[in-house]
């Protein structure tokens, strides 16, 4: 697999699914200037989204109305034109097992809400870097 090059002009393409306004507001401001950033506020407008625009990354949230994110993840993995795109799950499911069961259901990482701006950063950046 060779490694993407990205410059100025070809920003990552990055997909946000979450369905809190406040969240989206905030990772918005916190990614926008260093990528493109796609939104979809709930799992089927998230797997449409990601289905049409073949995203660099997708930060998907897993407790999503119409659709949660267990069941995106299996659709994107299932999917011969989706299955590599890289995942990161943010959510609130933190409790024991939660993190291990997420990425067994197929996410390539997972960060745990409240978001700590350093890790996301952090975490997006070494995916990309793949």
């Amino acid at each position: 697999m060779t490694k993407k090059k990205y410059d100025l002009k070809t920003k990552p393409r990055i997909l946000l699914v979450e369905d809190d306004p406040d969240n989206m507001t905030t990772i918005r401001a916190i990614l926008k200037d260093k990528y493109r950033i796609l939104e979809a506020t709930d799992g089927e407008q998230g797997l449409e989204a990601i289905k049409n625009n073949l995203p660099d990354l997708v930060l998907l949230d897993i407790g999503l109305p119409k659709m949660d994110g267990f069941a995106v993840i299996k659709n994107i993995r299932q999917n011969k034109k989706t299955s590599g795109i890289l995942v990161i799950a943010l959510t609130s499911y933190a409790m024991k097992g939660d993190k291990q069961r997420i990425i067994e259901a197929g996410c390539n990482d997972y960060i745990a809400k409240p978001l700590n701006v350093e890790e996301l950063l952090e975490k997006i950046k070494k995916h990309l870097a793949r």
